[in-house]
């Protein structure tokens, strides 16, 4: 499916940093000195492995490096390839990780610092998100409250899994920072590592991490939902990236049912959680667990039940479909346009101020 004359606004995309070495220089001396003498490198937080055949599609794979490394190849693969306006950098590195609140922060700072010069400023149809170090919550509104004048950071971004669910109070300083910025949530695949990436324990093969996460981003819903995040940010939008979109009407069915016999412990949610979902969450296509048949898949939207949800996304540079296809077949000819347009344009509103 082609996008019948439109520009995109592709809603996740992945500038990779090459290393630790090019993070250095945006890191002040007590930690750039600590880094060096520990030998701090390779924290790639994402579920790409760069040698694995999905982290990058054959065709845009580097000569050398890690996928998306390059700004040249990037420009050209992602940004002409598909006609983007508009591409959201969403940078997949260790500073949400670390076990060191300081270092955590001063390494998030560095790759946001990173992403302005090398990104941002080569080329204005990029923006980004702000990586937080979640870790502590007092610096990561600190490093909001630093980038947010920066009008080219639309997002703040946080990962499905951490030291404890993203509807926890502890995360409320951040959810408030964002909502007084305008800036959505982010939430995208990859872990801190800090707990089994399933339900029954650790797993040894990445078809199981890849498969397991629709289940992460499910338990971290309810958990926003349930402990009144919805409720107390009320104009704050969670973006899911990388969760698929498929496990929607179940999930939806279960939440109401258990909540229709359940909604006394938890009075703050006050409607049909299926309705607070569909306006509150955002949800990027890629990638699209999609059924073969353009019909069933017409059948799933009718049953989210909402065009509003859906953002495009390429997930560039891993390998999610072949050439151009990063719409899959179903989506009639209005939803294509809210898709590519006029969904992101709501759910960014810094975008509107370059695109109006």
């Amino acid at each position: 499916m082609g996008f019948d004359g439109l520009m995109p606004i592709d809603c996740d995309i992945h500038p990779a940093v090459p290393g630790m070495q090019a993070l250095l220089p945006y890191i002040d001396d007590h930690w750039r000195e600590t880094i060096i003498s520990r030998g701090i490198d390779g924290l790639d937080l994402n579920l790409y492995p760069p040698g694995a055949e999905i982290s990058c599609r054959p065709d845009w794979r580097p000569e050398s490096g890690k996928p998306g490394t390059s700004f040249e190849q990037l420009r050209t693969q992602a940004l002409d390839g598909f006609g983007a306006r508009i591409a959201i950098c969403n940078c997949l590195y260790g500073g949400p990780a670390m076990y060191s609140e300081d270092l955590g922060a001063a390494i998030c700072r560095a790759t946001n610092l990173w992403m302005a010069r090398e990104w941002l400023d080569r080329d204005p149809r990029l923006r980004a998100s702000i990586v937080v170090p979640v870790q502590s919550p007092e610096l990561a509104v600190e490093e909001i409250e630093r980038c947010a004048p920066d009008r080219r950071f639309v997002q703040v971004l946080m990962f499905a899994a951490g030291e404890q669910p993203l509807g926890r109070r502890p995360h409320w300083p951040i959810y408030e920072a964002a909502q007084r910025h305008g800036l959505p949530i982010g939430i995208h695949a990859g872990s801190s590592h800090r707990h089994p990436n399933s339900g029954i324990g650790w797993t040894q093969y990445l078809l199981q991490d890849h498969a397991a996460f629709a289940q992460t981003f499910q338990a971290q819903l309810l958990s926003l939902l349930a402990e009144g995040v919805f409720s107390r940010f009320p104009t704050l939008k969670f973006v899911l990236m990388e969760s698929g979109f498929t496990w929607l009407p179940p999930f939806m069915w279960r939440a109401v049912k258990m909540w229709r016999g359940l909604r006394r412990e938890i009075p703050w949610v006050d409607r049909s959680p299926a309705d607070i979902i569909r306006e509150r969450v955002r949800i990027t296509i890629q990638p699209a667990d999609a059924p073969p048949d353009p019909a069933q898949m017409r059948r799933t939207l009718e049953m989210i039940g909402a065009d509003e949800m859906f953002l495009f996304s390429s997930d560039y540079p891993h390998w999610r479909f072949e050439g151009e296809a990063a719409l899959p077949g179903g989506f009639s000819p209005e939803l294509v346009r809210k898709i590519l347009v006029d969904n992101p344009l709501a759910t960014y509103p810094r975008l509107k101020e370059v695109l109006s």
